[in-house]
């Protein structure tokens, strides 16, 4: 009897999964569009992977001209930041490090039309799947983003939310770090209509 096929259907795996944090830097702050609510979500997203104790990779691009990672981005003091000038967070210095039983990437950051594309584009090529936390990427334009989200989408990526992420992750209310991320997931978030119809559906279609 021939085995049957399994279906790749974006399931996360905390145990198989990273965080890659692109380029959230102090000159992009008054550029970005919703830039506070980006690096909100993305710090929420930071320490639910911190607990339960995933992979966290942080770019800057070009500090010396771009300046360094926010500090509203959360304590990075266990974290490698590089710096690199390659649009795309997959330096060798980020891909020498990634532990060799991951698959899956969440990527956040910016500008969802560069440095996000670009890394999502060439992290499809090495295999892994990648999930865009559409809440927590943004790019000067808004057309840009809408773009970008639209291309990612179609290249093969998953688009999703930072909650849907994180509880995916989790998988179980019994997991053992349930309640210490459940209390992240209820913090008021700041309102940027980025997940609003209008905000960001590509094509007009659903995540």
């Amino acid at each position: 009897m021939a085995s049957a096929v399994v279906r790749c259907v974006g399931k996360l795996n905390s145990n198989r999964t990273a965080l890659f944090l692109c380029d959230m830097q102090e000159k992009f702050r008054k550029t970005i569009t919703h830039f506070p609510a980006i690096v909100d979500t993305s710090s929420r997203m930071l320490r639910a992977c911190q607990i339960i104790k995933m992979p966290v990779f942080v770019t800057e691009q070009y500090p010396k001209g771009l300046g360094h990672t926010v500090p509203e981005l959360g304590d990075l003091s266990v974290v490698t930041v590089i710096d690199k000038t390659q649009f795309s967070m997959c330096v060798n210095a980020v891909m020498s490090a990634l532990p060799s039983e991951i698959d899956s990437v969440l990527l956040c950051g910016i500008e969802a039309h560069a440095c996000v594309q670009q890394t999502s584009l060439d992290l499809l090529e090495k295999n892994f799947q990648v999930h865009v936390i559409v809440d927590a990427v943004s790019s000067r334009n808004p057309v840009d983003r809408m773009y970008a989200l639209d291309r990612m989408k179609s290249a093969g990526c998953w688009l999703t939310t930072s909650e849907s992420a994180v509880l995916a992750l989790l998988r179980d209310a019994s997991h053992p770090h349930f309640k210490e991320v459940q209390k992240i997931i209820w913090e008021p978030s700041l309102d940027s209509g980025l997940l609003q119809p209008g905000g960001r559906e590509p094509s007009g279609g659903k995540l």
